[in-house]
């Protein structure tokens, strides 16, 4: 059925202040909370040193009226001077107070912010990373916190400190000379309602200029973290044209920005001095015939050149109010997605050892972004304690997806997986998978010392337990021969190691680890014959007493397991040992032996 016209979308919701929207946008006050004093003292120096503001129009109108022999304050021009003075400097000592608070309160609570966003982004799930990209994430922790920085730190103070000049300023226009201040108020509700219009607009370009700034932030990040890839397809150009078209759209849409913001200032320019040129001519008449003293004139003209600049001054706040209100959006719809644990700023200690007994009971999945594509259908697995198990067969049949089911980064769509008994589903998330530790065929090393990635398998180890896994990994011979030892740097995902290193260091993480339940996915496949012979060997010490599924196209490298799994199309279609599946008549594991070692 067709959306009725005056219905409005979602998106048409989030495009205009609302009471609804702005409440939900104060959520992100929460992170200031803790800091509500220094917060509130800096409103409160800010209030007064605007108030202190407000005296200055006013005492460079008395000094005029002094020098013309008509003076309403008693004070000479010496004492006018020394007042000025010790206003000048109670006003710099108030703005550097309100300065360091705000900038306390800015700082310390987006800090917050910024460490409970990161929090909730580990914490969520593997699928909610398959629907986003990470440079898109890393924009909302990056540019859309900096832009709430911002606000609390600029914009509340720039929207207080205009309001105080306006209002206060108003009074004492009033006060002074009614007869101006109502024709130059005749001025406001045009600037006012043009201001609401452009802002409108301006918003909206404000945020697509966001938008297509975050893709050219993805496209960086992608092309990066794969610059080897580039490079080996020699793809620079087309790089370097994806990401120049998304900057140059970014360009295009900030020219259209640019535009409306000028329209903008050249309007509020016309209106506001356009007035001051008026009412200058109608004070002059006014101190010509008598009715009102020179030094007021004046006075009444700076006042109307702040009220001027506190309307157009605005018109960028609502603007940038309007534009953090979209970075709080994006950052609520982070916060408020549901984590799949709650994570501490410690290590989860090892509260019990599971046994390692692992069965997957008729287990039905497809990927939630292809839930067309069946990928498991009816899986039976029965692996006993310490018990070594392999599972071939071609790409796509679905091995790696039994690997991540068992770490538990998806759900079945039916069926069952237990541990012990147990279902995966119902144990303590973080206890599960301390339980368990996977050495993968393309290991992802951080870009610190060799320690550190050795100590990311018990961030509490010693340095003799983390020499100890080194050792047992075949790893400490040539972690030894650097000068810095475990201190070597690795750089960016340990590219400064060879494929053969960074397996050893994974082993040596996996070893510390201590698991239950290992998991090999494909972990020597990449491998030279020379480094494949020294990881199997650091393999096969790590598996010694372990419950332990391995994921294999090399079937030289699971002769010996205790039973071999082989799927096609998401199903087993062939189970049991290495001599007992090359004796079945056209068995699926046959055919691959066969082909396989024929080949070597």
């Amino acid at each position: 059925m067709a959306r009725r016209r005056f219905e409005l979308t979602e998106e048409d919701k989030k495009r205009k202040i609302t009471k609804e929207n702005l409440g939900e946008a104060l959520e992100i006050f929460r992170f200031v909370l803790p800091y509500k004093w220094h917060f509130i003292a800096a409103m409160i120096l800010l209030v007064l040193s605007s108030s202190v503001f407000l005296i200055f129009p006013d005492a460079a109108g008395e000094i005029a009226n002094i020098a013309n022999g008509k003076a309403k304050w008693g004070l000479t021009l010496n004492q006018m001077g020394l007042l000025l003075i010790a206003l000048l400097a109670g006003q710099s000592l108030i703005s550097f107070i309100r300065l360091i608070l705000f900038t306390k309160v800015s700082e310390a609570g987006m800090a917050d912010l910024r460490k409970h966003l990161y929090a909730r982004l580990i914490s969520l799930p593997v699928p909610f990373y398959d629907e986003h990209r990470v440079g898109e994430l890393t924009s909302r922790i990056t540019n859309d916190v900096s832009l709430l920085q911002s606000t609390f730190s600029i914009t509340l103070a720039q929207f207080m400190r205009q309001g105080v000049i306006f209002l206060g300023g108003i009074v004492i226009i009033f006060i002074k000379a009614p007869k101006l201040a109502g024709l130059m108020l005749l001025t406001i509700p045009l600037v006012m309602i043009v201001a609401v219009i452009f802002g409108r607009f301006i918003r909206d370009i404000a945020k697509k200029r966001q938008d297509e700034l975050a893709k050219s932030n993805v496209i960086v990040d992608e092309s990066l973290q794969s610059i080897n890839v580039v490079k080996s397809f020699t793809n620079e150009w087309w790089e370097l044209l994806r990401y120049g078209g998304s900057v140059d759209s970014v360009v295009n849409i900030s020219m259209k920005l640019a535009i409306w913001r000028g329209m903008f200032i050249v309007f509020i320019i016309a209106i506001m001095f356009g007035s001051i040129f008026f009412i200058l001519w109608w004070g002059a008449l006014l101190v010509a015939d008598g009715e009102m003293p020179v030094g007021d004139l004046f006075s009444f003209i700076l006042y109307t050149v702040f009220i001027g600049g506190a309307i157009a001054s605005f018109g960028g706040v609502y603007e940038q109010i309007l534009t953090a209100l979209g970075a709080t959006e994006r950052i609520r719809e982070i916060l408020r997605k549901p984590n799949e644990l709650e994570v501490g700023e410690k290590e989860t200690p090892l509260k019990e050892h599971f046994k390692g007994e692992i069965a997957f009971n008729q287990v039905v999945f497809s990927y939630p972004t292809r839930q067309d594509m069946l990928i498991l259908n009816g899986i039976d697995l029965e692996i006993k304690p310490g018990q070594k198990i392999a599972l071939v067969g071609a790409s796509g049949a679905g091995k790696s997806t039994i690997a991540q089911l068992m770490l538990r980064f998806y759900k079945p769509d039916s069926g069952s997986i237990t541990i012990d008994g147990k279902n995966v589903q119902e144990i303590d998330l973080l206890q599960y998978r301390r339980n368990l530790a996977v050495v993968p065929q393309e290991v992802l090393l951080f870009g610190g010392t060799i320690q550190e990635n050795i100590a990311y398998g018990k961030a509490n180890a010693s340095e003799e337990e983390l020499i100890q896994a080194a050792k047992q990994a075949n790893a400490w011979d040539f972690v030894n021969s650097f000068p810095e030892g475990l201190n070597t740097v690795v750089g960016e995902r340990g590219i400064k190691l060879s494929g053969g290193q960074r397996q050893r260091i994974a082993i040596a993480r996996a070893i510390l680890r201590d698991p239950t339940v290992l998991i090999l996915d494909e972990a020597t496949s990449s491998l030279d014959a020379e480094s494949e012979k020294v990881v199997q060997d650091a393999l096969d010490k790590l598996m010694e007493g372990r419950t332990s599924i391995i994921i294999a196209h090399r079937l030289a490298t699971i002769r010996n397991v205790d039973c071999i799994y082989v799927l096609e199309n998401g199903q087993i279609v062939e189970k049991g040992t290495h001599d007992e599946l090359i004796q079945v008549e056209n068995g699926v594991y046959g055919a691959l032996a066969k082909l396989q070692f024929e080949l070597e």
